[in-house]
């Protein structure tokens, strides 16, 4: 995500991560709809979403996406396993900068 985009919410270097693991959206059976709005701003405001707590119907206008069509992507991609992945990815990418430490780590009881 460039700078001035949506640098602001998604950490440098999360988009790039992410990106090839979320599946090409599809055309809505049910038609509708206007312009394919970019995956990197919808996944700008689920992260919004996600990490501010909010309700999907208080997404902030600067996102340009309505609350429905990021909860629909969201659903979407949680159902490919985007999210599984995407942490899964990004343990892996501080393994290799040598930043995990697991030899602490309690095991669950």
């Amino acid at each position: 995500m460039g700078r001035d985009t949506w640098s602001w919410i998604v950490p440098d270097g999360l988009w790039e991560i992410a990106k090839p693991l979320i599946p090409p959206s599809r055309v809505r059976p049910q038609g509708g709809g206007t312009q394919d709005t970019p995956d990197e701003t919808l996944f700008a405001a689920i992260v919004y979403v996600l990490v501010s707590g909010c309700a999907w119907r208080a997404l902030p206008p600067c996102f340009g996406v309505s609350k429905s069509t990021a909860h629909r992507r969201f659903v979407i991609w949680s159902r490919a396993g985007v999210w599984g992945r995407l942490h899964e990815a990004v343990l892996d990418r501080i393994d290799e900068c040598g930043l995990l430490d697991v030899t602490r780590v309690v095991p669950g009881r």
